[in-house]
């Protein structure tokens, strides 16, 4: 994830086109006591704006003083949560200064990572601090952009940081000390504080730069830091070589006592659960790493869409898995059309409407789609070009505001080509392309292939590829048209054809190319929730889990509406006798009775799809509740307890077909 004030961002957005040279400055002092929940600080903005403005300060805080050039301010008006002064406009420089104080929630380390997401309150205590910009902790312009200096005092067993260099720290008079200063167009300010052990590692990176690499763990994980340490040297390598020198002077990775996974400049926040991933480092870690580039080095115009998540997605997990190997690329494709495929129909929006992801389907539309648009791009105009594009973008674009257009015309003089109808058809038009190889007949050269598109239609590249006794060729096809025929020459008999057999292309999968998986049901606001006998107890559990696992939960019924998915939970004897008693296929040999719990997906005779819950019992079902929604992208899986020890996808079968005779 690319930032923790999303929602700030957005207001930001609202107001400003583009990034302007900042015109305010902010000095900041704030000390933070964990054991009290209390907030004190004081702020000295400089403000060279010669229109009215607007301060905003969090209406949680009771701000002592403010002042203009000296002169208090009257009371401030309130909306939604913010304290708001006017600042009257006034030539040169502005000088606004802010005593104020306040108490922070309490740490819930219960939250789950959606909780987290929605949160944007202040929170404290012992195991850790997190202030989000978005919940306005500290004074500032709505609307501008802003450079800051900001000291940070903790009591002497905490430490802390916010985005930016490191200019100074010590630990004096039973207190700690930390001033960071960020020279650059900043939209919020996040702050992080916790009991951490701090490693740190000098490196020299490939633009020959030295970079200040840092992890703040709490001392239960202290001994995973120096592999963070060494993973992060090799991503800066990879990303200043393919992009451009890294724009900022130091990078920490800082743990939380809560599921976050959230990317700021300069850091990464994640959780101390997260961390522990064997796998994180070769993932999430370079994800974040990117961030920096795409999302804090160049910021998205919001107004105008998010490019920066797909574009990071591709950038980072695809590219990793392509660094593996040709097969773990495609799987990653697969399961991108996958989740395409689930989002109902009339739920998909354009993708130039995503800004950030809030549930399911949004992470689908901005992660997924926007990756595979990079992917068919890439393709059309080759790697050379695209990389190019990618250069020319970031060193035109560092540190200011850029839109999709943006993006386009990079591209665009890095290839020579007019890019303009592939942007406009894949930004603007929600939902994919539902495209079928409706036929083969050889001829006397080779073998004419029919394909088919929905209406209205996509302007296509198409892969096909033909299987003869001689090998394997594939073609591109231009498809324009919701019909058209291609003759093509092989240099054998052709035997079968296959659509797009390496799912290169976005479109809406069929039913054979997209097995279902648990995300069918998740997404759908259609999802009726039957829970399968069991007491007071086990209902209770299960409804848990159904408002856990359901972007759109509704309560439990006794029979779901026709054609409508089914979310089904209940003990083993209950869920096989209604599964039997309502004409669904029963309990897959892949699950079995292994485990205390097995999930997995069923499609019925007539069409519509179920996510099963199966449960030893109660407990069962409560061991489950937090890990289950997390793995959407399963066809099946069995847990012990909460730990999935088998989990599957039902194979995809692309659309093929025969070469008919020739007649």
């Amino acid at each position: 994830m690319m930032r923790a004030a999303a929602a700030l961002a957005l207001a930001l957005a609202a107001t400003a086109a583009a990034a302007p040279p900042v015109s305010v400055t902010s000095e900041i002092v704030v000390a933070i006591d964990p054991a009290r929940r209390t907030l004190n600080g004081e702020a000295r903005l400089q403000i060279d704006l010669d229109r009215p403005a607007t301060l905003a300060l969090g209406e949680r805080f009771e701000a002592a003083s403010v002042t203009v050039d000296g002169k208090p301010l009257g009371e401030p008006a309130r909306r939604e949560g913010v304290l708001l002064w006017a600042l009257p406009a006034a030539p040169g420089t502005r000088q606004v200064e802010v005593t104020w104080r306040g108490a922070l929630d309490p740490l819930d380390t219960a939250l789950d990572h959606r909780d987290t997401l929605r949160n944007a309150r202040p929170v404290t205590g012992a195991d850790g601090t997190f202030l989000p910009s978005a919940s306005r902790w500290y004074p500032e312009v709505i609307g501008q952009p802003f450079s800051y200096r900001l000291t940070l005092s903790l009591p002497e067993a905490q430490r802390g940081l916010v985005p930016g260099r490191l200019a100074r720290e010590e630990t004096r008079d039973g207190a700690y000390r930390a001033t960071f200063e960020f020279p650059h167009p900043a939209d919020g300010i996040d702050l992080m504080a916790g009991p951490y052990t701090i490693r740190e590692r000098l490196i020299r990176s490939a633009a020959g730069r030295d970079i200040r690499l840092r992890t703040y763990f709490h001392p239960r994980i202290a001994e995973l830091a120096d592999g963070y340490l060494d993973a992060l040297k090799d991503y800066f390598n990879l990303y200043e070589g393919w992009i451009g020198a890294y724009p900022f002077t130091e990078f920490s990775v800082v743990s939380s006592p809560t599921p976050t996974g959230f990317g700021m400049p300069t850091l990464t926040y994640l959780g101390v659960e997260v961390l522990r991933l064997p796998f994180i480092k070769s993932t999430s870690l370079g994800h974040e790493v990117l961030h920096n580039w795409w999302g804090n080095g160049v910021y998205p115009d919001y107004r105008a869409g998010n490019w920066a998540e797909g574009l990071t997605t591709f950038m980072a997990d695809y590219t990793y898995k392509e660094r593996a190997d040709a097969e773990a690329a495609r799987e990653m494709r697969l399961s991108w059309l996958r989740d395409i495929a689930a989002i109902p129909p009339g739920q998909d929006r354009p993708l130039v409407e995503f800004t950030s992801r809030l549930h399911g389907t949004s992470q689908i539309v901005g992660y997924h789609k926007a990756a595979m648009l990079f992917l068919m791009l890439r393709d059309r105009i080759g790697r050379a070009a695209f990389d190019e594009g990618i250069r020319r973008f970031w060193q035109r674009q560092q540190f200011s505001t850029a839109s999709w257009d943006d993006l386009r015309r990079a591209f665009e003089a890095a290839s020579g080509e007019d890019l303009a109808p592939f942007f406009e058809q894949w930004l603007t038009r929600a939902g994919a392309p539902t495209l079928t190889l409706a036929g083969a007949e050889q001829t006397a050269s080779g073998v004419r292939i029919e394909l088919k598109q929905a209406q209205p239609a996509y302007r296509l590249r198409v892969p096909v590829t033909i299987r003869t006794a001689a090998g394997e060729q594939t073609e591109i096809l231009s498809l324009t048209t919701t019909s058209a025929s291609f003759e093509l020459k092989t240099p054998a008999r052709a035997e079968a054809e296959v659509l797009d057999p390496d799912f290169r292309l976005l479109r809406r999968l069929g039913p054979a190319e997209a097995p279902p998986i648990l995300r069918d049901a998740m997404v759908n606001p259609r999802t009726a929730t039957v829970i399968a006998g069991g007491d007071a107890a086990l209902r209770e559990a299960a409804s848990h889990l159904a408002q856990r696992m359901l972007d759109y939960p509704s309560p439990p019924v006794e029979r779901p509406r026709g054609g409508a998915p089914v979310l089904l939970i209940g003990v083993h004897a209950s869920v096989d006798a209604w599964l039997a008693a309502n004409g669904w296929p029963p309990r897959p040999p892949e699950v079995g009775r292994e485990g205390t719990l097995q999930a997995w997906t069923a499609r019925h005779r007539d069409g519509p799809v179920a996510v099963v819950v199966s449960a030893a019992g109660t407990d069962a079902l409560a061991a489950a509740a937090r890990p289950l929604p997390h793995y959407g992208r399963q066809s099946y899986l069995v847990f012990d307890g909460s730990r999935a020890v088998t989990k599957g996808v039902w194979p995809a079968q692309p659309q093929t077909v025969k070469a008919a005779p020739a007649r």
